[in-house]
């Protein structure tokens, strides 16, 4: 159970990373509820550390209470996040050349 919370981390370590990377290519966040954290917050980047703040605190509660199913799935959400972030920078980045 707990190599869930270390690939949960792990991922949220990386979606924070490609959303940074968005940012920084100047595209605007696509998901309204981070979006909005990052507009009330003093600048984006205190928004987004909020917001994954909180995504670590719920991961740890769901491995907490044995969730590991839940735990599981909401991996592989983030895991096709992070590749599908990955891809669009890629591409991104391919049109800029």
């Amino acid at each position: 159970m707990t190599h869930l919370l270390i690939q949960y981390s792990y991922l949220q370590v990386l979606d924070f990373l490609t959303t940074m990377t968005f940012l920084l290519y100047g595209i605007r966040e696509a998901n309204p509820v981070v979006r909005w954290m990052m507009e009330i917050t003093n600048s984006p980047l205190g928004g987004l550390l909020l917001i994954k703040c909180v995504a670590f605190a719920l991961g740890f509660i769901v491995w907490k209470l044995g969730r590991r199913r839940l735990l599981a799935r909401i991996n592989v959400m983030f895991a096709l996040l992070v590749a599908w972030n990955l891809i669009a920078l890629i591409l991104g980045s391919a049109q800029l050349a």
